[in-house]
């Protein structure tokens, strides 16, 4: 919505608006806020809010507990199932200590760093964000049960797809808060839900898959429903997948291959951050979650498949990511990875358009494997030059201690 710190103001004041959450994620991508009333948004502005980081993990102790949180105007969303009358808005924030020094764990931060490395250097990348999530039933204590809502396939619809309504109210609340999904089915697993974004700059498409799972999360519950974000919620069924689309522009003539061969070259180091739980490791390698590294064409069995498209739709599909990744770590690494092959001229494998899914042995022993286990991609992002080129040792140290 892009308004300027005095609209917000004006805003607040005509839309009869009584709480202020001001929001931020720890280094894991969890959502956190605080709330403000009206009166102290002016303060927020020129001075930030203190909060205690000490109870956040990965922030600090209760020796250097404290940060402040620094409302960005052109943030400003409705909360839309709030109530109308005394309504509720959001603000995202950046960090930064008393001194006003930015906060390095602050990982929307890093993100806006590597956004303006690319810009620096004449590229810019975008992104668009396919979130998969199952929903489940609630027992009598309102707790999660493993019961999914319903037993439809890939694209059914109702009455056997019964998330289509749930879906919908997705939709038409992000709608309200500014964001636009692009597509929306039932997937593969029972009780599974998919919800597709067009591409955007790097920072919308991650703030956007951040508000995208509070949604979903606070849409599932008014219905009575647990919303799962989690890489493998059941056991032999597909796990839930975070495809990140990406593509690049610039004035300057820019072979697109390089950036994929980046992206292939440092995938292994940066897996940690795109795969951060020991669950996440229980779905790559099957049901069209990938193992190996890998390109092709239109071929969902590899880890960056290119779609179908040409000019501007043309981008690369890197299928190996869950939602339990931080958006914002994930997009930066992409971009520095991206922007490496582009610029060193990394020349792409050539591609396996084969099905890797189905292959034996002797053809997989080609290729080489993801990291299988959590220990593994930790050790392999620990002993990463290019990751600790990117990302701060203090958030490099909370990934992999």
């Amino acid at each position: 919505m892009n308004y300027s710190k005095e609209e917000v103001m004006q805003y607040v004041a005509e839309e009869d608006v009584k709480f202020i959450r001001l929001a931020f994620c720890d280094v894991f991508g969890n959502q956190k806020n605080i709330s403000i009333m009206p009166e102290e948004l002016e303060r927020a502005f020129t001075y930030g809010i203190a909060f205690d980081a000490s109870a956040i993990a990965g922030f600090g102790d209760e020796a250097h507990s404290d940060l402040l949180l620094h409302p960005e105007p052109e943030t400003l969303t409705p909360l839309p199932w709030r109530p109308e009358h005394g309504r509720v808005v959001r603000m995202l924030c950046n960090i930064t200590y008393p001194d006003g020094t930015p906060f390095e764990c602050d990982t929307r931060g890093l993100l806006k760093k590597a956004i303006a490395d690319a810009a620096a250097q004449g590229y810019a990348f975008f992104f668009g964000a396919e979130q998969e999530f199952y929903l489940f039933e609630l027992d009598e204590n309102n707790e999660k049960t493993d019961k999914p809502y319903d037993r439809a396939g890939y694209m059914d619809i109702a009455p056997a797809d019964r998330g289509e309504n749930i879906r919908r109210e997705i939709c038409l609340t992000l709608e309200q808060m500014g964001v636009r999904p692009e597509s929306s089915h039932h997937e593969e697993g029972p009780g599974q839900n998919e919800i597709d974004f067009r591409y955007s700059d790097a920072l919308s498409a991650a703030d956007n898959a951040l508000t995208f799972q509070t949604v979903v999360r606070t849409v599932a519950r008014r219905n009575g429903l647990y919303a799962d974000f989690s890489p493998k919620p059941l056991e032999g069924k597909p796990g839930n997948g975070f495809h990140i689309n990406l593509s690049v522009k610039s004035e300057k003539e820019t072979d697109f291959s390089g950036m994929i061969a980046g992206m292939l070259d440092r995938v292994a180091e940066i897996t940690a951050f795109l795969n951060p739980t020991e669950d996440s490791y229980r779905r790559l390698g099957e049901k069209k979650a990938p193992g190996y590294i890998s390109w092709s064409h239109q071929n969902r069995s590899q880890l960056v498949r290119i779609p179908a498209a040409i000019g501007e739709y043309r981008r690369a599909e890197l299928r190996s990511p869950d939602p339990a990744a931080n958006p914002y770590l994930a997009f930066a690494l992409l971009i520095y990875a991206g922007l490496e092959g582009i610029q060193t001229g990394a020349k792409l494998p050539a591609s396996a358009d084969i099905n890797l899914f189905k292959a034996d042995a002797k053809t997989l022993a080609k290729f080489q494997k993801l990291p299988d286990s959590l220990p593994v991609a930790k050790e392999k992002a620990r002993n990463s030059a290019f990751v600790k080129a990117h990302i701060p040792a203090s958030v490099l140290e909370i990934f992999c201690k």
